[in-house]
């Protein structure tokens, strides 16, 4: 297994090279997070197609439709909400260039680097989840939750784009639908999404890693500080009643 998530890692340390060589002449990196969600899906299709070493041929291509249909929407409503926009490169990689001046090339290369790296660490849970048995009730039952997670995600972020999309909601924070419960339900759905695994692989400790570190990077990284932080700069007083009321990450009633 461990030679299989190398051999993954290669791979996607050339395709990010290659994308980071585009970047450097575009001066463009939104096109990072789209290749770091498609690539974990097409390392977990591959990982099936070749099974060596694996589990059932049924459990394999469960795994793979499940980390296929996550990894398809979130790279397709990537593509189309940063990538295929007239707004420029996303906020966060214009401000590193700011900050990283006249060093921004190689930083760039590490960083894409890095997403290279956490794409192949990303496609050890599902890898996990495909070694074992005929596909049981356990397996069933984290396909349900995956597919809850896949529509809860698309159904907020479907919200938050009809939202933005009218010019009289500039400047104000959506409260629609989900929205209404969480700060954050996109996120929170991403979350439950890595919890399928632990379900499917009967909570074998290496699926762990998977909502464990997506809670990590949603909490402290690169999630809910930068968009917050974002949002107050833009919404001001109207987001931060939004935060006193509304549950940062898990759907809740509001408060008040």
């Amino acid at each position: 297994m461990a030679t299989t998530i190398l051999l993954g890692w290669a791979a996607m340390a050339v395709v990010m090279g290659a994308a980071w060589a585009r970047q450097s002449t575009t001066r463009d990196a939104t096109a990072v997070d789209v290749l770091w969600s498609l690539g974990i899906g097409a390392l977990v299709l591959s990982y099936a197609i070749a099974g060596a070493g694996l589990g059932d041929p049924t459990r394999r291509a469960l795994v793979a439709l499940v980390c296929g249909a996550w990894s398809l929407r979130l790279g397709g409503h990537l593509l189309r909400d940063r990538v295929g926009t007239s707004a420029g490169e996303d906020g966060r990689y214009r401000h590193l260039r700011k900050v990283w001046g006249d060093g921004a090339q190689p930083r760039f290369f590490v960083l894409y680097q890095v997403q290279a790296a956490l794409a192949a660490l990303f496609s050890l849970p599902p890898l996990v989840a495909m070694r074992g048995g005929p596909v049981d009730g356990w397996a069933w039952a984290g396909t349900a939750l995956a597919a809850l997670a896949i529509a809860g995600e698309g159904l907020a972020d479907r919200q938050l784009g009809f939202f933005r999309r009218d010019p009289a909601h500039r400047g104000r924070t959506c409260r629609a639908g989900l929205w209404r419960y969480s700060r954050h339900p996109n996120y929170f759905f991403e979350w439950l999404h890595w919890w399928s695994y632990v379900l499917i692989a009967h909570g074998a400790a290496l699926t762990w890693l998977g909502p464990a570190l997506m809670l990590l990077f949603l909490y402290r990284v690169t999630g809910i500080p930068h968009t917050e932080a974002q949002a107050l700069a833009s919404r001001g007083d109207d987001y931060r009643d939004y935060q006193r009321t509304t549950s940062a990450f898990v759907p809740w009633p509001p408060r008040g």
